[in-house]
């Protein structure tokens, strides 16, 4: 008899997570951002995490819900531009802040999923990234020392998925979600649209299911625009 992965809500799915566990949140601005998995938190109020994610959201989106009732925290991010939140509790000293050089973020991501315990990178020597971190010199060029994350959930966003947990993203959608899907001790994908195993076409596949241990199919999904551009009317 197999595993039964699928959840029916995303309530269910996000069992197990507590208070000053670390997670991983796929979404890179306001696009694959886990938004049925993030406001499941907020109900449940599981508080004094630490979320490792590209992005904070925004104030009233995606990891925004969870600064807003202070659910956070630590934030291991990127970019955090466009959260006046964010920037208010970072500046008062609410938040603790750890800043990543994004492609270090992403490697360090999949260097959990790969079994490696670190990385060796060249981004971050010479700057505040570096300070208190072993570096080391390699054909002549100065590296830093970057462990891998040790993240007790993953949450991710795809567009379909089906019984087994395979999952397809869709366009930006394919972004941290990929990466971290593969590097949680437990990781939680929520999808758009949920099919039986075997309906997906085996060569579309970005996420094999042997990472995912839950799927679920989200109520609904916000689709927002960060920063609108348009040309001028000619």
């Amino acid at each position: 008899m197999g595993f039964n992965k699928v959840y029916k809500t995303a309530d269910e799915a996000l069992e197990g997570i507590k208070d000053g566990m670390t997670l991983m949140l796929g979404g890179f601005g306001l696009c694959g951002i886990p938004e049925n998995s993030i406001a499941a938190l907020v109900r449940k109020n599981t508080r004094n995490l630490t979320c490792i994610s590209n992005n904070a959201g925004v104030d009233d989106f995606g990891l925004g819900l969870l600064l807003q009732t202070k659910q956070i925290k630590k934030m291991i991010s990127s970019y955090v531009g466009e959260n006046a939140e964010f920037e208010r509790q970072m500046l008062s000293g609410e938040l603790e802040v750890e800043l990543v050089p994004q492609g270090t973020l992403a490697t360090r991501c999949m260097a959990a999923g790969y079994g490696m315990p670190a990385i060796w990178t060249p981004a971050g020597v010479g700057t505040e990234v570096a300070e208190g971190k072993e570096t080391r010199v390699f054909n002549g060029k100065e590296y830093l020392l970057e462990y891998a994350f040790e993240a007790d959930f993953a949450i991710v966003k795809a567009w379909k998925g089906d019984t087994m947990g395979n999952l397809i993203y869709k366009s930006t959608a394919r972004n941290f979600n990929p990466a971290m899907a593969i590097g949680g001790k437990i990781t939680i994908a929520e999808v758009e649209e949920l099919v039986s195993a075997g309906e997906l076409d085996p060569n579309q596949i970005h996420t094999p299911g042997i990472y995912i241990h839950r799927i679920f199919q989200g109520e609904k999904f916000e689709k927002r625009i960060e920063q609108r551009t348009v040309r001028k009317a000619i």
